[in-house]
């Protein structure tokens, strides 16, 4: 089943060279990097938080690099997705490794070798990995008959999706005057358009088979792509070519409205992921706060929608959810499931409140009156006396 990762349990690094000084330069890398980082955020996409994505332009070397991958693969729960943009370079062996501001061909202690990438996600605790590297022979980190496993062969994870931008004998492209390289130019048009008639989440399977067409059409590289287990389900954002029209009715028919892709309670692990599903299925519904009121006969209000949308804490009630969800179109057996999670999420949220060390209350001092001064400066002068 295609699904979206729960935000609060996900992290993103976002690498890219463009500043070479013994290759060349790349600039449309820098505008790779913020194009992403932004469409990543978006609600429609993973609503990243910005401390979950971290951006390293330019990065001085190998060991600042490893350091935010490392961090990322411990801290997410969900997924961790890993992106490079910049010279992918070959060395004496054979492998890939990716170009650093000081790099040159052949010094492969001069860059990043993908090894070491691929090590950092194997250990880490994401359940789903994801690579996307935007270079040159970026197709070696697939691996191919006789050479070394890779990444989708070995990692103990459930899904792994690793989409490079050219094959492991072929060049990336940076077209000139363009403000994207070809390859995350034809990514981020896709999150922007959609697929016609494809899926209603952009899954990287759908993505990466799309691109190949869009981008040989162009007579770009071909991307290349493979997946473990179900990786290639996991979307990247939302098929706006797939959306409903804004204020458009659900069918009344719950056999249609049970088809629809709802957002899938299961993979729901925070607060943050919870409230970020609880806001995709409005948009999976078509409908305006205003209509869910309407439809809800008004047992919810338009700001009622709202501010349960907007929440950072759970509700302790659970009515005006189920309501929500409901008159939304969700069916009734997905609403049971919604409240299971809503309730492990409650009792999880108190479980961390009460092993929180309690803070100490500042001491308050006394603040004598008025009257004990005087009776203080009266007892001293008379012990003068």
């Amino acid at each position: 089943m295609s699904a979206l990762p729960d935000p609060g349990a996900t992290r993103a690094v976002l690498i890219g060279t463009s500043h070479y000084d013994h290759l060349e330069r790349l600039p449309a890398v820098s505008n790779n990097l913020t194009a992403l980082a932004a469409a990543l955020a978006e609600p429609s996409s993973w609503g990243l938080p910005p401390e979950h994505c971290v951006t390293l332009s330019n990065p001085t070397s190998a060991e600042m690099t490893m350091a935010a991958v490392r961090a990322a693969a411990e801290q997410a729960r969900d997924t961790v997705l890993i992106y490079f943009a910049g010279h992918g370079l070959v060395d004496p062996e054979g492998e890939l490794y990716l170009a650093m501001p000081q790099s040159r061909q052949q010094r492969v202690e001069t860059g990043l070798s993908y090894r070491w990438l691929r090590q950092a996600l194997l250990t880490g605790r994401a359940e789903r990995c994801v690579v996307v590297l935007d270079c040159c022979y970026s197709g070696l980190a697939l691996g191919s008959m006789g050479g070394p496993v890779d990444l989708a062969d070995q990692a103990s994870v459930e899904g792994t999706f690793l989409l490079a931008a050219a094959a492991e004998t072929r060049p990336a492209l940076a077209p000139p005057g363009e403000p994207f390289t070809a390859f995350t130019g034809e990514l981020l048009n896709t999150l922007q358009t959609g697929i016609p008639h494809g899926p209603e989440l952009l899954e990287f399977g759908a993505l990466y088979r799309h691109m190949r067409i869009s981008l040989a059409a162009k007579g770009r590289p071909a991307p290349q792509a493979r997946d473990r287990n179900t990786g290639a389900q996991l979307a990247l954002g939302r098929n706006p070519a797939h959306l409903p029209a804004t204020g458009s009715v659900p069918p009344a028919d719950k056999n249609l409205a049970s088809e629809r892709s709802w957002p899938n309670p299961s993979g729901i692990r925070t607060v943050k992921g919870f409230f970020k599903a609880l806001s995709d299925v409005r948009v999976t519904s078509g409908l305006t706060h205003q209509l869910v009121s309407q439809r809800s006969g008004g047992r919810v209000s338009a700001g009622t929608v709202s501010r349960l949308l907007n929440r950072e804490s759970l509700p302790r009630a659970w009515q005006t959810t189920a309501t929500y969800l409901s008159t939304c179109g969700v069916p009734d057996a997905q609403v049971a499931e919604w409240q299971a999670v809503w309730m492990r999420l409650l009792a999880q949220t108190a479980a961390e409140a009460a092993a929180r060390p309690a803070v100490p209350r500042p001491s308050q001092e006394h603040n004598p009156t008025l009257m004990e001064r005087w009776a203080g400066r009266l007892s001293r002068r008379n012990s003068r006396c």
